[in-house]
């Protein structure tokens, strides 16, 4: 239990209207969890506005709504506090509701478009072969120490956010790895938290569902940076054109990483091959377990947030060989006559080229690589046929699919895919709605050597069809393909 004023300080009030010094149990801002001696917090959402719940919210025994705009009628008894944005308000009385568990630990935050999963649960492995406590807050799941917790956003909201970094807290957790997605960033879900570090990985075409513009997008990504405290660091990709904008205006201490730019951190790719790399990091060499260019920048990312935490370079070099890449992400295995079957969560045009370019470039030339791809439902419409053309340029065979269609017609998704295909792809190219039978078509089609893709759903284990979450895994289903194929 709490005292209103407590968990409202540093708020940015507009009025009060009623007593600050009562006691509040329960923070919600949605009406639907509030119980008795909760404060309600009244957010202007994308699709539903707050305010139009307040009566509901006090039936349901709400003692105090904070809201940007003041119901005509005050109903005795109950505290008003106006501010001027409910959802900064809301992130820094989740802080104070929590007793504010960001500044009790080492929170680093990793945004960009793509490798922050790969980067975070590196940072994560790393730090627990240290012999520390931690947390980890991802796409695929959260953990405190070895305990997971199931992932429902990228970044959680900011009472579910606060609520687990107390958990850690009480947990004896010292570190804490962090994605933070644009969403989180614009929708201020990460207001009143603390970071002690910000890493950005790269950007590119990805959520303009959302954003509207590359421009909004970009800026949302830099408002990360912007508000870092100058007592923690800011760790940059120099290699990305975007990479010097994200800290150019960061109170932070910045540092840059990079594979083929000068760098306070530098990395070289001496071999790849499928089963891990050969690296050079800061002129030292160090096999990994991890594949590809894309991984090269997420391993150099672990290894300068490990030096950058006090390490000894040595010692996370070492550490570094023992780790590999989470669950869904170019993840691989072999069948018993060879055929290689790779399921990648790549679902940008960016992270599909990296991978099949990856790919193309360790195997030898006589092998096929079947692409297996699909398009995400009520998301940008604008990046379907960059995907396609990037499937189809960059593999000998392509089978357009069924993601996670949601609301829309997956037919009708796979011909938006379809005409960013170049007249000399297009022979290349099969369309099967369902992903069971384009994976099983790809099973077919492969023989000894082969490599099938499978991208863009990576660890998840679902597919949303019309408001419906039907079980579906990706790893799972190829593997029992290629044995009932007894390939």
């Amino acid at each position: 239990m709490k005292l209103l004023k407590e968990i409202i300080y540093s708020v940015r009030i507009e009025d009060v209207i009623g007593s600050t010094n009562i006691a509040v149990e329960h923070i919600a801002f949605d009406s639907r969890e509030v119980t008795q001696y909760s404060v309600f917090i009244a957010m202007k959402g994308t699709q539903v506005d707050g305010h139009l719940y307040i009566g509901k919210a006090i039936e349901k025994g709400a003692v105090a709504i904070i809201c940007e705009e003041l119901p005509e009628y005050l109903k005795e008894g109950i505290t008003y506090i106006k501010v001027l944005d409910s959802a900064d308000a809301l992130g820094t009385v989740a802080a104070n509701f929590y007793d504010s568990p960001s500044e009790k630990l080492k929170l680093i935050g990793v945004t960009g478009t793509n490798g922050k999963t790969t980067s975070v649960s590196l940072m994560y492995e790393l730090f627990q072969l240290f012999g520390a406590k931690v947390g980890l807050i991802s796409t695929v799941e959260n953990k405190i120490n070895n305990e997971v917790y199931v992932a429902t956003h990228t970044t959680p909201n900011a009472i579910e956010l606060n609520k687990l970094l107390a958990m850690m807290v009480e947990k004896g957790c010292q570190f804490c790895f962090m994605e933070v997605s644009s969403h989180a960033v614009a929708q201020k879900r990460i207001a009143g938290v603390h970071f002690s570090g910000g890493v950005f990985t790269n950007i590119t075409r990805d959520h303009l569902d959302y954003h509207k513009t590359f421009d909004n997008y970009i800026a949302a990504k830099k408002a990360f940076f912007d508000a870092l405290p100058e007592e923690a660091f800011a760790l940059t990709n120099i290699d990305q054109e975007h990479g010097e904008t994200m800290v150019q205006d960061t109170k932070a201490k910045v540092y840059h990483y990079g594979l083929n730019s000068f760098a306070d951190f530098k990395a070289k790719i001496l071999e790849n091959r499928f089963d891990g790399s050969l690296l050079s990091i800061d002129n030292k060499e160090i096999h990994t377990k991890l594949i590809g260019e894309f991984n090269a920048y997420n391993s150099l990312v672990a290894y300068a947030v490990g030096v950058l935490l006090g390490k000894e370079e040595l010692e996370v070099l070492t550490m570094l060989s023992n780790l590999s890449a989470p669950e869904g992400r170019f993840q691989h295995f072999v069948s018993k006559t060879g055929v290689i079957a790779i399921v990648d969560y790549a679902h940008t045009s960016d992270a599909l080229e990296n991978v099949l370019k990856t790919i193309n470039n360790i195997r030898t030339g006589n092998e096929l690589v079947i692409t297996v791809v699909g398009c995400g439902g009520d998301r940008d419409k604008g990046k379907r046929p960059i995907m396609a053309e990037v499937a189809s340029r960059l593999s000998d065979q392509v089978i357009f699919t069924s993601d996670n269609p949601r609301t829309e017609n997956p037919e009708s998704i796979i011909t938006e895919m379809e005409a960013g295909v170049a007249a000399e792809n297009y022979k290349k190219t099969l369309s099967i709605t369902q992903r069971k039978e384009a994976i099983k078509a790809a099973c077919n089609i492969a023989r000894k050597d082969d490599i099938i893709l499978i991208a863009g759903k990576g660890h998840e284990k679902y597919q949303l069809v019309n408001g419906e979450v039907l079980q579906f895994d990706d790893t799972e289903t190829v593997i029992e393909i290629l044995k009932k194929l007894n390939k």
